[in-house]
């Protein structure tokens, strides 16, 4: 078994230690993304809708650096600051998850790192799975 730690200036570093995903076989493990913006690590305007946009987008890039994509999730895990944000947070997840849609938990949180109002992680294949 061979464990790769994945790197990409398309996505936020990670803010602590940690990797923001690991590669093990065929499968990709992502560290929970929150919505920051990866040039400048602050968290992105625009409410529930602007993080959750950033944060998939963030996941779209790490995946793709590890050989992956969207759609060769098969779990998600969403954490939500506030669980009145599930609707609009759910509408934004269904446009990037929009056939086929993975499993997915979402809990509620006291709180997310740097005020985040959501964060999400991943578990995928590699395309060549």
């Amino acid at each position: 078994m061979v464990r790769n730690v994945i790197k990409t200036n398309n996505a936020p570093r990670a803010i602590g230690p940690y990797s923001v995903a690991i590669k093990i076989d065929t499968m990709v493990f992502t560290s929970g993304q929150i919505g920051l913006n990866p040039s400048n690590g602050e968290l992105v305007d625009g409410g529930i809708e602007g993080q959750t946009r950033q944060v998939l987008t963030n996941l779209k890039n790490v995946l793709e650096a590890s050989g992956s994509g969207l759609e060769y999730v098969v779990k998600t895990t969403v954490y939500l600051q506030d669980m009145g944000d599930f609707a609009r947070m759910n509408a934004i997840y269904g446009e990037f998850f929009n056939q086929d849609p993975p499993a997915r938990s979402t809990v509620a949180v006291a709180g997310l790192p740097k005020g985040a109002l959501v964060e999400i992680e991943t578990t995928a294949l590699l395309k060549s799975a």
